[in-house]
């Protein structure tokens, strides 16, 4: 993984994004239990990339971008929990569900990309 790439500035993006949400949550909406499950896989996606560049090999890479990817589908579930339930308005949730339909994509993409390697 190169040091200034897509996906890595995406998701420590979307990591900032998860972290003023969960704030949010917990301080006007009074939500604890599932903004806390998304503060915590939210944030684990740019982690998981983060580990992944100086991963000790090809498999190790796709394994730890492979958790990425299952971090980032675990908060897509919570987000729409959120919106369903009422705790995130429609404009809120189309805006952040965006990004995280992007980071999936890239996931998806770069883990398919280094399969087939």
């Amino acid at each position: 993984m190169k040091k200034d790439n897509v996906v890595k500035s995406k998701s420590y993006l979307f990591a900032v994004r998860i972290v003023n949400l969960y704030k949010f949550l917990a301080e006007e909406k009074k939500e604890f239990v599932i903004s806390k499950q998304l503060l915590r896989s939210g944030t684990s996606i740019g982690a998981n990339i983060r580990e992944a560049e100086h991963a000790e090999s090809k498999a190790d890479f796709i394994h730890k971008l492979s958790i990425a990817l299952k971090e980032a589908n675990e908060t897509e579930y919570w987000l729409d929990l959120l919106n369903e339930t009422d705790y995130m308005n429609n404009s809120e949730y189309l805006s952040i569900q965006l990004d995280i339909k992007e980071l999936l994509k890239l996931l998806i993409s770069i883990i398919k990309a280094s399969k087939q390697r």
